[in-house]
């Protein structure tokens, strides 16, 4: 990050600004951004808060030839990375985790003492939403994790792919009837497991279920500077809310031309 927007009453950051109101022009450490993208202090106890991170296009576009890496940058990345670092829990779809090459979280020696003062293991956990349970076990995300994979299904899933989710070593959580999961009742299951801190990465159709659902609590959301037109699908799909939800800006970075905001409920 090389300078931030001033914005007045509601800009949070560590950083102290320089008496023109914007930051110094240098790229912040990391502990910079963590402290920067904190997870509320003031939760009560057991309550979680469910973050997404996206990136969109200035047309809307959520994605380029179905992956996201082409409409983002190096510094989208430093955020992409810090945010995970902070979460207990990444959720995504499965769409998202086969086009997206999913692989588990990584512990990074940069976060290791923040993680240990927050009673957080040396990675999030990643949770893999799913109807169908149509997933290869065999890939590192089952296989390779620091921490078991989740795989968030509903009661009347595939008893066999269950099994073989189980086998593969993920632990299955059941959040909704039929194949259906309840997004609302995703949140809920991952915190009672002591998952608070959740961060979702997507994909679209996920993060429009969030919405839907009135489960989502704040939004990182990545502008890039560019244009694609086609059909690409938006950060958030899937049918509307009823009346739109309001939500508060909290912060705005930028970089390159890339705006980088933080918006809360």
């Amino acid at each position: 990050m090389r300078s931030l927007f001033p914005v007045t009453d509601l800009t949070t950051t560590a950083a102290a600004p320089d008496p023109s109101g914007l930051l110094t022009d240098r790229e912040w450490s990391l502990d910079e951004l963590a402290d920067a993208y904190a997870y509320p202090a003031d939760l009560p106890a057991g309550t979680p808060w469910l973050r997404a991170n996206m990136v969109s296009t200035l047309d809307g576009a959520a994605q380029h030839d179905g992956r996201s890496q082409p409409i983002s940058c190096a510094a989208d990345m430093r955020i992409f990375g810090t945010l995970r670092a902070l979460a207990d829990v990444v959720i995504a779809g499965a769409e998202t985790v086969r086009l997206e090459g999913y692989r588990p979280a990584r512990a990074r020696e940069a976060f290791a003492a923040r993680r240990a003062a927050a009673g957080q293991g040396p990675a999030p956990a990643v949770a893999v939403v799913t109807g169908s349970l149509d997933l290869d076990f065999s890939l590192p995300l089952f296989t390779e994790p620091l921490v078991p994979t989740l795989v968030v299904t509903g009661s009347g899933a595939p008893a066999d792919r269950i099994a073989a989710a189980r086998e593969a070593g993920a632990e299955v959580v059941i959040a909704g009837e039929g194949t259906r999961v309840d997004p609302a009742r995703a949140v809920r299951e991952l915190a009672d497991r002591g998952l608070r801190r959740q961060l979702t990465e997507g994909g679209p159709r996920l993060l429009g279920q969030f919405v839907a659902a009135g489960a989502l609590d704040e939004l990182c959301l990545t502008l890039s500077p560019m244009l694609t037109a086609g059909d690409a699908q938006r950060i958030a799909g899937g049918p509307g809310v009823i009346v739109p939800e309001r939500f508060a800006l909290a912060s705005l970075l930028e970089e390159d031309g890339f705006l980088f905001g933080r918006y809360r409920r």
